[in-house]
């Protein structure tokens, strides 16, 4: 009797046409930008039918190699950090819907994660980066009757942190969990005064990021996210 990892397993036609159209991209044929071949030259060209075409387009479409627009041919899509973490977006809030410490997990590995981007931009930060933190901080406070913008702004505020680290993984990886996070910020922020000590907050985070105090930015960066930690609450 043959042995189960012998046995050969028929693998659908777009399985097929998804692995040779991604070497197209990978192996540099088809660069960012490029049009991809239309569906009547990839039928002739691989021999097989129309679905099984569409149905390994869409596959490179969820994975971002490719994007389709409708009545145009599918574009090569320039990869970045940023794109390749908006893939995992759907996932991430299915995972956090879905799993009751999932939420919790997420804050924890942000509390962790900021405190080292804190670190790190107090020992990199430019006066540019400083005017560009400030800039974001001086909006915020315009938007203190403002909810969404506070928030948003708020949110940015953090991302360009990360930033200033200069590596676009640790930009990107910011710019996700605090997207994901944000569907469970609740109204505490905008309602109980609380905004203003967010404000407070962020400007000691920018003094000891300006006087290149790692010690001193991680410590007040923990102390914010502590303290705002319990605004991030699964409803129901």
């Amino acid at each position: 009797m043959a042995d189960v990892s012998d046995t050969i397993v028929r693998r659908k036609l777009s399985h097929e046409v998804f692995d040779r159209l991604k070497t197209l991209i990978t192996s540099g044929e088809l660069g960012p930008g490029d049009a991809m071949p239309s569906e009547r030259d990839l039928m002739e060209r691989f021999g097989v039918g129309r679905p099984a075409i569409r149905e390994a387009m869409q596959a490179l479409a969820n994975i971002g190699l490719i994007t389709i627009t409708h009545g145009e041919r599918a574009r090569v899509q320039q990869l970045s950090a940023r794109s390749l973490f908006q893939q995992v977006d759907l996932s991430a809030q299915i995972l956090l819907s879905a799993s009751p410490d999932s939420l919790e997990h997420l804050k924890q590995a942000r509390r962790f994660f900021e405190r080292g981007m804190a670190r790190e931009a107090a020992q990199r930060a430019t006066a540019e980066d400083i005017k560009r933190l400030r800039d974001i901080l001086d909006q915020q406070a315009k938007a203190v009757e403002e909810p969404k913008q506070f928030i948003g702004l708020d949110m940015r505020f953090h991302t360009r942190i990360a930033a200033i680290s200069g590596n676009p993984i640790f930009e990107a990886v910011s710019e996700s969990m605090l997207s994901w996070l944000r569907q469970y910020y609740t109204e505490m922020l905008t309602w109980s005064g609380r905004e203003n000590v967010t404000l407070v907050e962020h400007e000691q985070i920018i003094d000891h990021i300006a006087n290149h105090d790692p010690d001193g930015a991680e410590a007040i960066m923990v102390k914010h996210l502590d303290r705002s930690s319990a605004l991030f609450t699964r409803q129901g």
